[in-house]
């Protein structure tokens, strides 16, 4: 099983999509929320070099945000990343 982290805001709608889009594959993730810890979110910005919500990380490889991860999945590479094409 791939190490999944998505870090995430309480009240982010990309969040959310991009959470649901996981669950819908079924895959463990670990959410950590930036939105409470401002180390956290300091330590989101140094892994991807971007300050929005969400960042996404498939085994250490930043994938970006929602709509990078929709577009792996629309693309057919995203259940190779998450091992599901075994």
């Amino acid at each position: 099983m791939p190490n999944i982290i998505v870090y995430s805001t309480a009240y982010c709608p990309y969040c959310v999509r991009a959470k649901q889009l996981l669950e819908r594959k079924e895959v463990a993730y670990q959410e950590i929320m930036v939105d409470r810890d401002p180390n956290l979110m300091q330590e989101m910005m140094q892994r991807s070099q971007r300050r929005t919500v969400p960042q996404i990380f498939i085994n250490d490889q930043s994938i970006g945000g929602y709509d990078e991860l929709a577009y792996l999945d629309v693309k057919g590479e995203l259940d190779s990343l998450l091992g599901l094409d075994a």
